[in-house]
């Protein structure tokens, strides 16, 4: 991101929380949330450096990248005899956030962990949420398995830091087998760089985000009562693809919309963030949100004569039908 932008701390009731805000703070609020031991960076420099999501997204919003505490940049190691956070202390603090900048109701985009905190946050303060943008989110309690598994990468961490093998198992769980290579095809640039990313990570602070998430507990009877739009991508490779699918089960049908990304891993902002930018484009024409006139002309613009089907322009639709997506409309049981 080469835009101008400005990080502040906000110091909350568990602890200092970095955010950095880019764009007009007089346009409306859109927050992000990244995915375990990442940040705005590493999780959603891919979407942002698209012009046209720049287009689209600063036109509309002022962004305020939220870090889970102790991952943003040039983060001290956090101190042992700190308590560890819970996620319903992490979803507290987003509402401190909110409460410091003075933002009324707010967009939210949120990448799996992120976006089962800013689930949880939308559950319990439904007035401050406009409407969720989330990618291959969680919202389940994990299985045992799962919690049995983040249990040992996170006893790994405490012995030995970020090392090469916790590297790779992050990366399986953010990009498809193709971004990430094999010993005859080298991986993806932008696997690369989050490689290079997560080598900065303290393992301390990764350690207590990681545990908070493992000790989430399942958000389904929430997500029924939610009446905000809610868009959610997933990648079709993605280890969530099956906990996403039953987050689209509960939400109701008439807010909510699901586009599955083909040959994609669990972060479609950075795998594939062009597979977002039309379906993002008729979500945000539900709330009379526009992208500027003079980038329309391009091929690529999703506001492309072209590019409209006139089934998108219902309400319930969001832009489900558009290829390459493959896509799946949500049925109740």
């Amino acid at each position: 991101m080469r835009m101008k932008h400005v990080e502040h701390h906000v110091k909350t009731c568990h602890g200092s929380v970095s955010v950095v805000v880019y764009g007009d703070q007089e346009k409306p609020a859109l927050i992000t949330y990244p995915d375990v031991a990442l940040n705005y960076m590493s999780c959603f420099q891919g979407l942002f450096l698209c012009p046209e999501a720049v287009s689209l997204l600063l036109h509309n919003f002022c962004i305020y990248h939220i870090s889970p505490p102790g991952h943003e940049f040039g983060a001290a190691p956090v101190c042992s005899n700190d308590p560890s956070p819970s996620v319903e202390d992490l979803a507290d603090q987003i509402l401190e956030v909110l409460n410091f900048f003075s933002l009324e109701a707010v967009m939210c985009m949120g990448i799996t962990a992120g976006a089962y905190i800013l689930s949880l946050f939308a559950i319990k303060h439904k007035e401050r949420v406009l409407g969720l943008i989330l990618i291959s989110p969680l919202c389940k309690a994990p299985s045992w398995s799962e919690w049995f598994y983040y249990k040992v990468v996170s006893n790994l961490l405490y012995y030995y830091g970020m090392s090469g093998l916790l590297k790779d198992i992050f990366l399986q769980r953010y990009f498809s087998k193709e971004a990430r290579g094999s010993s005859e095809v080298p991986e993806r640039d932008v696997v690369h760089e989050c490689r290079r990313l997560l080598g900065e990570r303290h393992g301390s602070s990764l350690m207590r985000f990681l545990e908070a998430v493992n000790r989430r507990h399942d958000l389904t009877d929430g997500l029924k009562s939610l009446k905000c739009r809610t868009l959610i991508f997933v990648g079709d490779q993605s280890p969530f693809h099956s906990e996403t699918l039953h987050m689209v089960t509960a939400l109701d049908r008439k807010y909510s919309a699901l586009v599955e990304v083909q040959a994609c891993g669990s972060m479609v902002t950075e795998e594939q963030p062009h597979a977002m930018l039309i379906p993002m484009e008729f979500f945000f024409m539900g709330f009379g949100l526009y992208r500027p006139g003079r980038v329309s002309d391009s091929p690529r613009s999703p506001l492309s004569p072209s590019c409209i089907s006139p089934e998108l322009l219902s309400p319930e639709s969001l832009g489900l039908k558009l290829k390459p997506i493959k896509t799946r409309v949500p049925t109740k049981c």
